[in-house]
């Protein structure tokens, strides 16, 4: 099917969109199914089964507490992260689940939920098998899902399909990569942001596109918000102790200081980014941007636009969250935006690509000197690992997404210098990614077996 904004950009909660968002998901389409089989009144027990990087790095990503949840029928967008906690508790203690909202059922985390370690399943680092029992203990129903990044799910049948496929219908602009993109732009005399928000209308009315992109921002924006008032220690036992709040009271409480020091501007984008990713490692609502892992990159470059860059407004917050998402959509079909199969390259790479093209986009540039921009994000980018410590969105995460904001405002002005004609296109930088990501050994990718996460002492 066709990408939308919308598929890009998922309302959620931390603290990561493959761990933690996708396998809401899969548990919410394994209850539908259940559902649809008329069957979900005879489940007496669940059994899911995680494997690859799901159960490398699981725990420290809370991909058990999205399983219960998302089987409790909560969904990502919804859900309210500070219940979370209680009803894990209540799980684990009573040894229920009160599956679909609706019933209560045996579920043991301990026996139920285990993380199968050193054991992949065929078609994607990230994979869950959902078996549904009945009181005889027979298979009621049983199904594969895999998490394939940035909060998209596809059951064993949909992975096995062909990339690439003919989509069931075509929007209004069409394009699978850059050069096509830039073509019907050319051809229909559009901007980037113009052709992506003209094929949003297939599915939405233009008041509720506008509402929807604003809420977008909104969630954004209070997360931000938010995460400059949190104090005290992130959670997982790496004491990591949060940053965002003793930073904007620093800067708030000298404005002046801008003045002397041109670059206090980055202090700032620095903090957007901190506090977004500090939300998100402790389980805040996010919006995956386009992933979690990568969620404070495009919040800081957009409330850079929004704060420090004279005439900007609403319009300028649709047209940087469509073209974004149309970076997004290129890598989405091309490459990767999971961690767990490119490595970090496909989430902050990714994400520091989009915000640059967005960002080159808002300040006026052209289509040509947008895809540059997009394609110096990712260029300085390729080869980047995922490696975090103890399997925990904390560090090196919080911080590369400040390095990744912060690379992808000067790529934008590196881009808006030029002329649009550049050696590297963008399409060829995301094959590249793409290729970098297969020869990157396993252990550099989500697994916490590799880099910082065996260098460094976890607690």
């Amino acid at each position: 099917m066709p990408l939308s904004i919308f598929d890009l950009y998922k309302v959620g909660i931390g603290p990561s969109s493959s761990h933690t968002v996708g396998p809401v998901v899969a548990a919410n389409r394994f209850l539908d199914e259940l559902r649809e089989r008329d069957q979900l009144d005879q489940v007496a027990s669940v059994h899911v089964g995680l494997f690859g990087s799901l159960a490398m790095t699981g725990k420290g990503h809370a991909t058990d507490v999205a399983v219960m949840i998302g089987l409790m029928g909560e969904k990502p967008d919804l859900v309210d992260p500070d219940k979370v906690p209680v009803y894990v508790d209540q799980i684990r203690n009573t040894k229920q689940i009160n599956l679909a909202g609706e019933r209560m059922i045996a579920f043991n985390p301990e026996t139920d939920l285990p993380f199968n370690f050193g054991e992949s399943l065929p078609k994607h680092p990230n994979g869950m098998h959902f078996k549904a029992y009945d009181a005889a203990g027979i298979i009621l129903h049983d199904n594969i899902f895999y998490s394939v990044g940035g909060g998209f799910v596809l059951s064993d049948a949909e992975a096995g399909k062909e990339k690439g496929a003919e989509p069931e219908f075509k929007l209004p602009f069409h394009f699978d990569n850059g050069v096509e993109l830039l073509e019907v732009c050319e051809r229909e005399g559009k901007t980037i942001a113009e052709i992506v928000l003209a094929n949003e209308l297939t599915w939405s009315e233009q008041d509720v596109l506008e509402e929807r992109l604003w809420n977008l921002w909104q969630v954004m924006d209070n997360c931000i918000k938010r995460g400059c008032t949190e104090e005290g220690e992130l959670p997982g036992g790496l004491h990591v102790k949060r940053r965002a709040h003793e930073l904007y009271e620093e800067l708030k409480s000298s404005p002046e200081a801008a003045l002397k020091d041109q670059l206090t501007v980055m202090d700032w984008v620095n903090l957007f980014a901190i506090a977004v990713n500090e939300e998100n490692a402790a389980g805040g609502r996010v919006v995956t941007a386009p992933t979690n892992g990568a969620a404070g990159v495009i919040p800081a470059v957009l409330a850079y636009y929004d704060r420090f860059v004279p005439g900007s407004n609403r319009q300028g917050i649709f047209d940087f969250l469509a073209t974004s998402a149309a970076i997004g959509m290129l890598y989405k079909k091309n490459a990767s935006i999971s961690a767990a199969e490119v490595g970090c390259q496909g989430e902050i790479g990714v994400a520091c690509s989009m915000a640059a093209g967005a960002l080159c986009a808002v300040m006026g540039g052209t289509n040509q000197q947008i895809e540059n921009a997009a394609e110096i994000g990712m260029e300085h980018n390729l080869g980047l690992t995922c490696d975090p410590i103890g399997g925990l969105v904390q560090v090196p995460c919080i911080e590369r997404n400040t390095m990744g904001a912060v690379k992808a405002i000067n790529a934008a002005r590196l881009a808006l210098r030029g002329d649009g004609e550049h050696h590297v296109s963008l399409d060829s930088v995301i094959e590249t990614m793409r290729q970098t990501g297969l020869d990157m050994q396993d252990k550099y990718k989500e697994t916490s077996q590799g880099g910082l996460a065996v260098n460094v002492v976890a607690c």
